[in-house]
């Protein structure tokens, strides 16, 4: 860990040297700095109480795709384990089974670096369990290059299989002396609930299996001494999000890319032709990629076997398709569940479907099915991440077990680790599966957890309500964008306005943010002006950096010309600003005394109050797709560094996860100060590495990270130190950051976030109306929507001054922090693992059943 930085705990700022410039040597710079730097001490971490107090107590129990919904209670503790020798004399192997699923890989390497950096010795098993039951070479033991340029594969490396052997005791008893033969007691398995199950049953028998081996000779006494408890880690990988205790399994968000490509493919087609599609997704017993893409696509019509349709439902789709087509849309999409089905059970086709169409309403109507291309491709960002945080805990789970612990499976609560009971979260998925089969679809869904059934409250709303005709007794709101342009932001303005219309709203639309509002670029807004926004990026009504201030008394007079009664603001730190100068102006203008509502939306995801923004999650994917061809580059010419220099302003968020989504060397951040010496230490590591087989480096600086250290002098410092060694180039990827179509996570979020700030709006008007009219000018009249931990809240715009640094454009505490350490363990640096994301064991049972009375 860096000198004087405890990821999480306050920054320290340092000031630089007053004799450091651009053109300062690195022998200069370093005496200046020696001095500074060698007197800061880590922080104390939190007591235990000071923990209990800061747990989260919101009650809204909302989340988005990707943010488990579980909002469990644990103690998290601080302590620094001494993890470098928690591995020691151990043995751990992993494999993966069943299915494959992107980002696989990523856990797996994540396993294996962790497991070697804690002192033991760490196993691949090829073929999953036929390869654990085979034994000979497919368990080999791993080193720290074998996992090398993993992270951007799809699939599994280590191979999966289906293996009826090992669902016989015999099978078993094979495996469990190939096991014992190579002193491995921990096993961590990445698959679906069926590779889970057969886990756990492993597990149960193995003193039994112990004690038939040895009664037969295969292994002595000492060796089932040694091996006298098996530990199991369980990581879900599974694309079709099945498995209940998680909200998000490893695959799934990247199989909603390929998805989200296709049916962004197929729209243009369908619009030149005037088509109907239909497309046919995985999901035999969870619907829940159909239901995102439906979301994330504006489709007219979703198919999945939770929900099915009432019994009249022919009719009711073909009014919709033609209603949508009479309002002048050139296309109609219909997404269909494999696994679809209606209310008696009796499967829902594609074909039947398009027959349908074509008999009923005549439309040329085509059918795609997607098939095995949604498992193939290159991981998604967030399932890189996922995966990689996944093996750390899972790794930390396995050497700190004993045999009175029950095999667990990991999964992420909000921004933290979960371990939830094994056979628990399996009981819950086999009961979701029994619900459907008895009928009882209603069950069904709400065990599928809060998230799932948020989701399907606004599809139902976006596709299946009509906003009424008549608008008597309506309320004016408009909408507005603030900032500089994120993906994501037109698929929230579409929210916003559409659930507005259904409301029976009057939605008004501002051009150009502030500047438009005081200049009057105001029109109002159809069902119809906002179709088709979801999938594009930018910003369709026009965005400015512009802040409210200097032009009060023209924004007044134009909130009193078009009697504007509430606002949504969708955009970043100039967004949130600008809300708080709205508040200071009612002291001296009435007309600003109405709600409004602040929807986080920028690559920076640097606005306070929330975890995540709007349009970062694409960014970082276009980062790692960049880096992924830099890598490719770098493989084919050997002994290469890339220094890479990401956007964000003064906030590293986008350079540190696009760092550990991307396995990226070093990461530079302004929240994290660095110093001569580090950069020394980060060219020495370099040149270490070359003499291993992985010649190519990888570094990642922030653009604002720190004023003297700029990406020239970084370059410059690396060419000269790796002359010889290795060659250095750079890339500054500049705005194709905030460019490009939003990604399946963004266009989700922004559409949830579009419904829960207008339904907000809707109650927080109502509650301001007084004497005839709208005033409010109390502080939660004027909020952020954000993402805190594991639900959405609102929270006052003036309460977050206090935990902005206004100075720098960033959140004081920010959570992302805390990965920092896992980025440079597998990047093999010696620094000491911070275990503040050291998790207890939960259980699902208690959570559902708090759940039911949310």
């Amino acid at each position: 860990m860096r000198r004087g930085f405890r990821p999480g705990a306050e920054r320290k700022t340092r000031e630089p040297p007053r004799t450091g410039t651009a053109s300062t040597t690195p022998e200069e710079l370093f005496r200046a700095e020696e001095a500074s730097t060698s007197s800061m001490l880590m922080q104390k971490p939190p007591s235990r109480t000071d923990v209990l107090k800061s747990l989260d107590t919101v009650d809204d129990p909302d989340t988005v795709e990707g943010i488990p919904i579980f909002a469990n209670e644990w103690i998290m503790t601080h302590e620094h384990h001494a993890a470098k020798t928690l591995g020691i004399g151990k043995a751990i192997a992993v494999l993966t089974s069943g299915g494959d699923a992107q980002g696989m890989n990523a856990a797996v390497r994540a396993v294996v670096r962790v497991g070697i950096y804690t002192g033991a010795r760490v196993f691949f098993v090829h073929e999953g369990y036929q390869g654990l039951v085979d034994g000979g070479d497919n368990i080999r033991e791993a080193t720290w290059e074998s996992v090398s340029m993993m992270l951007q594969l799809g699939g599994t490396v280590i191979g999966s299989a289906r293996c009826k052997d090992f669902r016989e005791r015999e099978g078993r008893l094979r495996a469990a002396h190939n096991l014992v033969k190579r002193g491995i007691t921990n096993l961590c398995v990445i698959g679906g609930d069926g590779s889970l199950t057969g886990a756990d049953t492993f597990r149960s028998e193995w003193s039994d299996l112990l004690s038939d081996l040895q009664k037969s000779g295969k292994i002595t006494a000492e060796e089932a001494t040694k091996s006298s408890y098996l530990n199991i880690v369980g990581l879900v990988g599974s694309i079709d999000n099945d498995f209940c205790g998680t909200d998000m399994t490893i695959g799934t968000d990247s199989a909603l890319h390929r998805i989200i490509e296709i049916v962004d493919a197929i729209t243009t087609t369908a619009q030149s032709h005037q088509r109907t599609f239909v497309l046919e997704v995985m999901g035999r017993h969870c619907g829940y990629l159909a239901l995102v893409t439906s979301l994330s696509c504006g489709a007219d019509w979703v198919f999945i076997p939770e929900c099915p349709p009432d019994d009249d439902w022919e009719e009711h789709l073909c009014r919709r398709l033609s209603e949508t087509r009479n309002r002048g849309s050139r296309l109609n999409i219909i997404i269909v569940a494999e696994g679809a089905i209606d209310k008696n059970g009796k499967p829902i086709t594609s074909e039947d479907i398009k027959n349908l169409v074509v008999k009923r309403l005549g439309y040329d109507t085509r059918v795609t099915v997607l098939g095995h291309v949604q498992r193939g491709g290159t991981p998604s960002a967030f399932d890189r991440i996922l995966g990689s945080r996944m093996g750390v805990e899972a790794v930390m789970a396995l050497l700190e077990g004993t045999p009175d612990t029950p095999a667990c499976v990991v999964s992420l609560s909000g921004n933290q680790a979960v371990r939830l009971p094994l056979m628990e979260c399996v009981q819950v998925t086999k009961d979701v599966t029994r619900a459907m089969d008895e009928r009882r679809f209603d069950e069904a869904l709400k065990l599928r957890g809060r998230s799932f059934m948020n989701n399907w409250e606004v599809y139902k709303l976006l596709a299946h309500v009509r906003p009424p005709k008549s608008k008597s007794g309506s309320h004016t709101v408009a909408v507005m964008n603030v900032g500089a342009p994120a993906a994501g932001m037109n698929a929230a303005v579409r929210s916003t306005v559409r659930i507005g219309l259904i409301q029976g709203n009057r939605m008004l639309v501002v051009h150009d943010g502030f500047e438009g509002l005081a200049k009057g670029q105001i029109e109002e807004a159809g069902w119809s002006y906002v179709g088709g926004w979801t999938g594009q990026g930018g910003s369709k009504l026009g965005t400015k950096r512009t802040l409210p201030k200097k032009s009060f008394e023209q924004i007044s007079a134009n909130i009193t010309k078009f009697n504007i009664q509430g606002l949504v603001i969708i955009g970043g730190f100039e967004a949130y600003t600008g809300g708080l100068e709205l508040m200071e102006g009612r002291k001296q203008y009435d007309e600003l005394c109405i709600p409004f509502v602040v929807i986080p939306a920028t690559v920076s995801n640097n606005v306070p109050g929330s975890d995540f923004s709007v349009g970062a999650d694409t960014a970082l994917n276009t980062i790692c797709m960049t880096c992924d061809r830099i890598k490719q580059s770098a493989a084919g010419t050997k002994r290469r560094v890339f220094i890479i220099e990401t956007m964000g302003g003064y906030c590293g968020y986008l350079a540190t996860m696009a760092g550990l989504a991307a396995g990226a060397d070093a990461a530079y951040i302004f929240e994290d100060p660095f110093t001569i010496r580090d950069l020394q230490v980060n060219v020495e590591h370099l040149v270490q590495k070359m003499k291993t087989t992985v010649k190519r480096g990888l570094v990642l600086r922030n653009e604002k990270c720190n004023e003297n250290y700029t990406t020239d002098f970084i370059f410059n410092l690396y060419s000269e130190e790796g002359k010889g060694i290795f060659d250095s180039r750079k890339n500054v990827l500049g705005h194709m950051q905030q460019g490009g179509s939003p990604t399946p996570f963004d266009r989700n979020f922004a559409t949830k976030m579009g419904a829960k700030a207008m339904n907000w709006m809707s109650g927080k008007i109502k509650e301001s109306y007084r004497n005839g009219r709208i005033f409010a000018n109390s502080p939660d009249s004027g909020c952020v929507l954000g993402m805190r931990k594991r639900a959405l809240v609102f929270q006052p715009v003036t309460e977050l001054k206090e935990q902005t640094d206004f100075e720098h454009r960033i959140p004081k505490e920010q959570w992302w922090l805390k990965l920092r350490p896992i980025l440079k363990i597998l990047a093999k640096y010696e620094i000491d693992l911070d275990t503040s994301e050291h998790a207890h064991l939960e259980h699902i049972s208690r959570k559902r059943s708090g759940e039911a009375n949310v």
